[in-house]
């Protein structure tokens, strides 16, 4: 058996006052590598790279710059990147 991560990518729509409370919901999941937050325009505003065991305090700055831009915006996309290991199970070849 072999372990293989799986990255994916997820985007919402979400006005900018629920962008904070929609962004701490997903960290809870757990499995989100990055984040990106985009204008109306498609441009990046920010740009977070989490780290697994990235919690509580130590997001606070982020979070922070996070409602700072959601008090600009109305609309904005919220780009996830997410991680999966997963164990796939390989077959010895015979010779």
């Amino acid at each position: 058996m072999t372990e293989e991560t799986k990255t994916w990518t997820e985007e919402f729509q979400i006005a900018g006052d629920k962008l904070v409370g929609s962004l701490k919901e997903m960290l809870h999941e757990g499995n989100i590598r990055r984040v990106t937050i985009q204008n109306e325009e498609g441009k990046a505003l920010i740009d977070i790279p989490l780290y697994v065991g990235v919690v509580g305090a130590l997001l606070a700055p982020q979070l922070a710059a996070i409602g700072a831009i959601a008090a600009l915006v109305s609309k904005c996309t919220l780009i996830v990147e997410k991680v999966e290991t997963v164990t796939v199970e390989t077959e010895l070849e015979e010779a």
